[in-house]
């Protein structure tokens, strides 16, 4: 494993009838691990609600919900509920089947000693994996008939998806595709539904990138998942985003402009035609003018050429290439992704460095475990699901001084990982979030061309916009630091003056007294994620 897994499971561990085998994915909440069904007890193995016996292989998700921080736990259970719930009531052929739920009783195992675990479908991989495996795959029209059809079913049931991205499509033995990864999913509530701030930039419309967050979440709309539907329709057909920029964050503020009207749509003119007017239709500037989604899915199924959704054809399953099977190298990819089980958030696993219109043909293919391996450590405790935002968030500044080790000790130091810290007693507003950002000071620095954000967010602080503005502030601050007469490693200076303020730092000459501490932490671990030769 390139990176601890949140909750190790050793091989052979019993939960119920199932016995543990290979590791299949991780995330910072959850790992999700091969299991088989032992014993030949059908009434035992006969718990599923629709009284289906249980498979014998499957895939086991275990959440931690017996160990964290009370603040951990409580986010923790609001997203396993959302998902069990979700679940329990829908059971459409285009969704990934729940089968259980257990709770792991072990005191002799504290780690794992109160533990939900998710009995679900194995896949045999994900839309991500196929993708960097054959960015462009022949079946993409077909596949897209059977995602459409998957957000039919949701939203016809009332529910939204939350989080559609190539991850979360899940492709079966026979080659059939599943919706997947639940814990974002809202149930409707009139026109919204109301959902956690989190989500993956490239797929979120820009009504919600900087949307007012209340005590209940985000509020949603169908039309989000449609809006994320045409921009993974896009990347299948082109291996392009329909927005220019080659990180997540440009793209983001491409979708930001193009929602003010300042910039257009720039579709790659390798779209088919029979797919550009769906794509434009899915990504109209307001939701409003979004296509509905029983109307979205007769007109994909007509560009697709198919009267019901299919499976991918035989030729896509079994074609080789080099000796692999398609599916075999994109489970082969999966062995270090979050197989779309909901262990994932606030990242993908799409390829490096697609930017709008070209096809970006021989680019090289990265999973998030490993993303900028070359300038963040990827065994030292960076959790994965945040190594995209912090390597992008440093490659959007021209300092040099900015880094991924910087970005990441920064935030160690700060919270410890945590998205979820909360610290009232802090000055007027508090500290909120993985940056321990006030809310105030956050507004200023969530837009990349300095405009603020016209509403001081309110928390929780998401991941998603508090680390791009950390990589923001420090490029702000590195050339108001002095250039001579301050002692001190330079990007140790900068993290204290994120601490208190370029004015303190160089009126100190240097680290102030007050916040050596923190310095120090800050540089053991700068030390401990930069990777050797870059020291």
């Amino acid at each position: 494993m390139t990176e601890p897994y949140a909750v190790p499971v050793p091989k052979g561990y019993r939960v119920g009838v199932w016995e543990v085998r290979e590791p299949i994915a991780t995330g910072a909440f959850g790992s999700v691990y091969e299991a088989r069904r032992v014993g030949d007890d059908e009434a035992l193995a006969s718990r599923a609600g629709d009284a289906e016996t249980l498979p014998r292989t499957a895939a086991l998700k275990f959440l931690p919900t017996g160990t964290g921080t009370p603040r951990q736990l409580t986010h923790l259970r609001e997203l396993v509920d959302r998902e069990v719930e979700l679940h329990r009531r829908l059971k459409q052929p285009r969704l990934i089947r729940m089968y259980d739920t257990l709770v792991v009783d072990d005191p002799a195992a504290p780690a794992l000693d109160g533990a939900t675990v998710l009995v679900l479908e194995k896949a045999e991989g994900s839309l991500s994996a196929l993708l960097a495996a054959d960015p462009r795959p022949a079946a993409g029209s077909a596949l897209l008939a059977q995602i459409c059809e998957g957000l039919a079913q949701l939203h016809h049931a009332g529910w939204v998806h939350g989080d559609l991205k190539p991850a979360n499509v899940l492709l079966m033995a026979d080659g059939s595709a599943r919706l997947a990864d639940f814990n974002m999913a809202a149930e409707m509530e009139g026109t919204h539904a109301y959902t956690p701030a989190f989500s993956t930039p490239d797929y979120t419309p820009p009504e919600l990138l900087w949307s007012e967050i209340g005590e209940r979440g985000r509020r949603i709309r169908p039309s989000a998942d449609v809006w994320a539907f045409g921009v993974l329709a896009h990347l299948l057909l082109t291996d392009s985003f329909p927005l220019p920029g080659a990180t997540p964050t440009a793209r983001r503020d491409a979708a930001a402009a193009y929602a003010r009207g300042t910039d257009d749509l720039r579709l790659s003119p390798e779209l088919p035609d029979d797919w550009r007017e769906i794509v434009r239709d899915c990504l109209t500037r307001t939701h409003a003018d979004r296509v509905g989604t029983r109307d979205l899915l007769r007109r994909v199924e007509a560009a697709a050429g198919t009267g019901r959704s299919p499976r991918l054809p035989r030729a896509l399953r079994g074609r080789r290439s080099r000796g692999t099977t398609v599916l075999a190298a994109a489970t082969a990819v999966v062995a270090v992704t979050a197989l779309g089980y909901g262990v994932s958030n606030w990242t993908d696993t799409d390829t490096q460095g697609r930017g709008g219109g070209a096809s970006g043909a021989g680019t090289a293919k990265v999973t998030a475990a490993t993303y900028g391996a070359s300038e963040l450590r990827t065994d030292k405790g960076v959790p994965v699901a945040y190594r995209r935002l912090i390597v992008d968030s440093a490659h959007d500044c021209v300092q040099p001084e900015v880094t991924p080790a910087l970005i990441a000790a920064l935030l160690k130091a700060e919270s410890d990982f945590d998205p979820n810290l909360s610290d009232p007693s802090v000055g007027e507003e508090g500290e909120y979030g993985i940056a321990r950002w006030t809310p105030s000071l956050l507004r200023w620095w969530i837009r990349a061309d300095g405009v603020p954000a016209k509403e001081t967010p309110e928390p929780p602080l998401s991941p998603a916009e508090s680390i791009p503005a950390v990589g923001r502030y420090l490029c702000y601050m590195e050339p108001l630091l002095r250039q001579t007469g301050l002692s001190g490693d330079r990007q140790v200076l900068l993290a204290a003056a994120y601490r208190t303020s370029t004015k303190v730092v160089n009126n100190a000459g240097g680290v102030p007294p007050k916040y050596r501490d923190y310095a120090a932490r800050v540089a053991h671990h700068l030390k401990e994620y930069t990777p050797p030769g870059k020291q």
